[in-house]
């Protein structure tokens, strides 16, 4: 009987160490993780994958990529206990933009999805509406003028620095649930992250004719950081679209590609608007910290 109870202990001691051990690391993560605001711009090759996370935990996945990278990224970011993300956006359903968050709905509980609803005839886009439907998230189709606050707050005072991080949607400018389209580049979800006197443009694979569309609008497009369209290509990024832009640093998220991105004139008009330029291929994940 006492042997029995000795063994009692020795299970209650241990679970009170492993207890112990993961609220240590659970407090060491937090510590490291002091940054109002992080974006990064995950290296996944010839695709786009962004996570933007806030102290308070709020946490983005933007797109997936062409693989599963996203899933060792998000790994690398996330401490092992926590599997949700509180909002998932595609900007369009294409292959380098959907295929890494098929699996990121399988392993992650996401509490909210944000897309822009259009149809696409792939194998990718049917598994995307299947897996959506099962998640269970809230899911809002994109339009401009919807204003998403980054924070696990009810209550957003705009004063507290934590919750005044706001995602402001840019395009489409009006609803394109349920229509069908081949390019689908130009259904791109455009969003502008802004904390403070800081902010990004994000663009997914628009086109120079949407670009004019939004320079058109009046949108308010001044940004410090400028998420390049469409890996650099030649389509994308005109002149006219910098000088409303304006950004101070330019991401460009791009892999070994066939298309030649990106384009050789287009690194040569950021480096004529004095934009630094700051490119995944060459530097890996791209992080900015506030």
């Amino acid at each position: 009987m006492s042997i029995v109870k000795n063994k009692k202990v020795v299970w209650v001691v241990l679970a009170v160490l492993i207890g112990a051990n993961v609220l240590v690391l659970m407090v060491v993560w937090e510590l490291g993780r002091a940054s109002v605001l992080e974006v990064i711009f995950f290296d996944v090759g010839q695709g786009d994958s962004i996570f933007i996370e806030t102290k308070d935990g709020f946490q983005i996945l933007i797109d997936g990529g062409p693989d599963l990278s996203v899933l060792e990224k998000l790994g690398q970011e996330m401490p092992f206990y926590d599997r949700t993300i509180d909002l998932v956006i595609l900007t369009h359903p294409d292959h380098d933009h959907i295929f890494g968050l098929l699996e990121v709905l399988k392993r992650y509980q996401v509490k909210n999805i944000l897309w822009t609803g259009v149809v696409k005839d792939t194998d990718e886009y049917k598994e995307w509406e299947k897996l959506i439907k099962e998640e269970g998230a809230n899911i809002i189709i994109a339009q401009a003028g919807q204003k998403i606050i980054c924070s696990l707050q009810k209550t957003h005072d705009r004063g507290n620095s934590a919750m005044g991080i706001f995602l402001n949607i840019l395009y489409p400018l009006e609803s394109l649930e349920g229509q069908e389209v081949e390019d689908s580049n130009d259904t791109s979800i455009v969003a502008q992250l802004v904390f403070n006197d800081n902010s990004f443009l994000l663009t997914g694979d628009i086109s120079k004719k949407i670009e004019s569309k939004l320079i058109d609008q009046n949108q308010e497009l001044d940004s410090d950081i400028l998420k390049v369209a469409h890996h650099g290509s030649k389509t994308s990024t005109s002149p006219e679209f910098l000088q409303a832009v304006s950004p101070e640093t330019a991401v460009i998220s791009v892999g070994e590609n066939k298309w030649g991105h990106p384009a050789e004139e287009v690194l040569q008009r950021l480096e004529q608007f004095g934009i630094d330029i700051l490119i995944t291929k060459e530097l890996g994940d791209v992080k900015f910290s506030f």
